[in-house]
């Protein structure tokens, strides 16, 4: 009886210990024991680059009229921009409509005039030159500012720094973890990405009425700060 009981023993005993060991090989091969940790790589930067939308909106009797209308708008806009140095491919237009407009009175609707919209997207890399050129667009015929995003130039390079840095705090935390078990990592079986923060997104501005013809007072920026985060998942081998 008393063997019986004593190999029963050993048989639960074995069972826990494979519990507790993830398989972490290929079938057929036995398992190692390991630790899985989580990293995280915070990199800051000012930015150096914004997006901003731009658009103009030009009303009319006759859609022949109101597109004219817009066209010459659009046109002086994007005149204006290129000769404050804005590059043409850092311009590209996002949405053109031409659709009528009704009054509704009665059950009855009533065409009161055509409007035709305009969008652009400007990209921005002098970020000093923003609330000037925001000044400008409004004041030579754009009507409504719709969001502005702010970037960084070399925003790849940056999410390399931030996973660097997510790695190796994940490479901190299994050898602290191995450490407390009174073990040590052998060798680093698995290194996951689990993504890194999305874009920051565009900052609502509220719409732009139009302004005089002349040049108005460079609008105030804040840029702030980007945070770029990246996390990732670590696997690796203790002995």
């Amino acid at each position: 009886m008393r063997v019986h009981l004593i190999a029963s023993m050993l048989v639960l005993a074995a069972s826990a210990a494979r519990a507790q060991v993830p398989a972490t090989t290929a079938p057929g091969e036995s398992p190692v024991p390991v630790v899985v940790t989580t990293g995280e790589g915070v990199v800051k930067r000012a930015p150096d680059r914004a997006w901003v939308t731009i658009a103009a909106e030009s009303r009319a009797r006759t859609p022949q009229e109101a597109q004219r209308l817009n066209t010459q708008a659009m046109t002086t806009v994007n005149d204006k921009l290129k000769g404050a140095g804005v590059a043409a491919e850092a311009i590209q237009t996002t949405a053109y409509d031409l659709q009528p407009e009704y009054d509704y009175a009665d059950g009855k609707q009533t065409l009161r005039d055509y409007v035709a919209r305009n969008q652009i997207q400007v990209r921005v890399d002098d970020l000093a030159k923003l609330g000037e050129l925001v000044a400008l667009a409004v004041g030579s015929g754009a009507t409504n500012v719709s969001g502005i995003r702010f970037d960084l130039k070399d925003r790849d390079a940056v999410e390399r720094d931030a996973l660097r840095r997510a790695v190796a705090d994940a490479k901190a935390r299994a050898d602290a973890a191995a450490a407390g078990a009174g073990a040590q990592v052998a060798r680093i079986l698995r290194i996951e990405e689990a993504g890194s923060a999305p874009p920051q997104p565009p900052r609502p501005v509220p719409m732009v009425e139009r302004m005089s013809m002349q040049a108005s007072a460079p609008v105030p920026m804040e840029s702030g700060e980007i945070e770029v985060r990246v996390t990732v998942t670590l696997t690796a081998e203790i002995r």
